[in-house]
């Protein structure tokens, strides 16, 4: 399902927050914005895409995309979002550099207390020192490796995108070099000139964040594992491990939310 943009031209206060539920799949077409959006999910898992990479968020974390770069969205799951639009004069961070960020405890509360503000909450009061210690510790907030860098070359292109529609591909780096008119070594060199990983490292990556949705929606590990291109299911846990910290269902584990204002 294709969704809306709110038809928002100003933002009533530096922080302006919102709560959305979002159909299963939904979507929205690339476009921008004149200030910069922290996107959470509580539920499902987010994603973004620019021009140079692919984010997604699982539950727990958020998406950061700065004022001014063209981004679109997808869910593929139900999916319970909380969003805040920040004037680029109060936002805390600079450039123009999509992240995906993880939600502590204390962050997570405070979006909560700031989602039930009214529109035009006191800017001098209680409600504006709240926003406050909110921006001060979405500055805190430590960036996870939940995003793929795009690479910029067309032949590469063209099997980055047929790897993230077939991720469980299980084609040699030669065979797909070869698909490309490419040799092994040129696409190896290509790859990490454009993404700054190696291609192993990128498929890996792939791979691994492709497997987000299926574990949110509850479907088995060893299902995911096969599905994103895994010969076992230990193997999958290893490297998601190693590549996130966490295992695949903690990563995806998360607490029921109660919802907020919805515009």
């Amino acid at each position: 399902m294709e969704r809306s943009l709110p038809r928002i031209t100003t933002l009533p206060r530096p922080v302006f927050p919102r709560v959305e539920e979002l159909p299963a799949p939904s979507w929205v077409r690339a476009h921008t914005h004149v200030w910069g959006q922290l996107s959470y999910a509580t539920r499902g898992v987010l994603g973004v895409r620019t021009r140079v990479g692919s984010y997604l968020a699982p539950p727990q974390r958020a998406i950061w995309v700065p004022a001014g770069v063209e981004h679109s969205t997808v869910s593929t799951e139900r999916t319970h979002m909380r969003s805040l639009y920040i004037a680029p004069g109060v936002a805390p961070w600079t450039g123009g550099e999509c992240r995906v960020l993880g939600v502590t405890p204390l962050v997570r509360e405070l979006i909560r207390a700031v989602t039930r503000l009214p529109e035009l909450y006191d800017e001098s009061g209680p409600a504006g020192r709240l926003v406050a210690v909110l921006l001060d510790q979405l500055g805190e907030m430590k960036e996870a490796a939940f995003s793929l860098p795009l690479p910029r070359d067309e032949r590469l292109a063209r099997v980055a995108a047929w790897l993230e529609t077939n991720p469980d591909d299980r084609r040699s780096l030669d065979e797909l070099a070869r698909s490309a008119g490419l040799s092994a070594r040129t696409l190896t060199r290509l790859f990490e000139r454009d993404t700054g990983l190696t291609f192993r490292a990128w498929r890996r990556r792939l791979r691994l964040l492709k497997s987000l949705d299926g574990l949110e929606a509850g479907d088995s590990v060893t299902k995911v594992a096969l599905d994103c291109g895994y010969d076992s299911t230990s193997a999958f846990i290893a490297a998601f491990r190693k590549e996130f910290g966490t295992t695949p269902r903690e990563t995806v584990r998360h607490a029921a939310q109660p919802e907020g204002r919805t515009v």
